[in-house]
């Protein structure tokens, strides 16, 4: 059974991405990029600025399905300097078309998810893991919160966009948890003065809850439902889903990093 959703309220204009193009071996590739600017603190899974701490910006990179390189990390960084960014910040890459991005909103939370749903699974598997990396494929999501977390709210809020993507995976048909290589990144305000610093972020929570709401949304917008799953379409309200994307790929196009 899915679960019913209540509607988004409207976007607040924080998780403002610009789309970016490239070309490499002949090949044209995207990339999102997210100007946090100073005053952020974020937690990520991802292979640049992964861990905890000030950031600036998010870069969520395409690169091509047969990637060969060892140094994602510094090809990511090169990227991010070739794009403009400074500072440090976290890297994202996936060999999904980051243009069909998701995008949502619920109560001044805002999230962006990038769908690579080739190479998919279950988290437990019977098969041992390996030291090497997966092939791209990659589930990325990135949310922005407008107030500050503790650090162990920061890492509840990791977990309960993860139970949200999964809940979106199985409502848009897909028999699996997410990919070997999914990646995830929180950003919350950093505490300062007299603002209040919240302490949870568990789905039943009142941030945690809107973080739910808003990723479930953007991953249901950017993953294709399966066929025959009985999803009609991308069964998201008018405004989240991937055209969001399409209208920012009009603006942005041109842009070369």
């Amino acid at each position: 059974m899915t679960a019913v959703i209540p509607p988004p309220r409207p976007a607040t204009g924080l998780l403002q991405v610009r789309r970016l193009t490239r070309v490499e071996n002949g090949e044209r590739l995207h990339g999102l990029l997210w100007r946090a600017g100073d005053g952020w603190r974020m937690i990520s899974s991802a292979v640049l600025g992964g861990g905890l701490g000030e950031r600036t910006w998010v870069l969520n990179a395409q690169v091509s399905h047969g990637y060969r390189r060892t140094d994602p990390d510094r090809h990511l960084a090169e990227l991010a300097r070739e794009a403009g960014a400074e500072g440090p910040g976290v890297g994202l890459m996936t060999a999904a078309d980051v243009g069909a991005y998701g995008h949502a909103c619920d109560g001044g939370v805002e999230a962006v998810a990038t769908t690579g749903l080739g190479v998919r699974g279950w988290a437990a598997s019977p098969a041992e893991g390996t030291v090497t990396a997966a092939p791209p494929g990659t589930i990325n999501i990135v949310v922005a919160l407008p107030v500050a977390l503790t650090d162990a709210a920061l890492v509840n809020a990791v977990a309960t966009a993860t139970e949200a993507k999964v809940q979106a995976l199985l409502d848009a048909g897909y028999d699996c948890s997410g990919t070997p290589t999914d990646a995830v990144c929180v950003a919350a305000r950093s505490p300062g003065g007299h603002d209040e610093v919240h302490a949870f972020a568990g789905p039943r929570s009142l941030w945690g809850a809107r973080v739910a709401r808003a990723v479930h949304r953007a991953v249901r917008a950017a993953a294709r439902p399966v066929s025959g799953s009985g999803c009609l379409g991308r069964d998201v309200p008018d405004g989240v889903h991937h055209e969001a994307g399409a209208q920012q790929d009009g603006e942005d196009r041109g842009r070369h990093f």
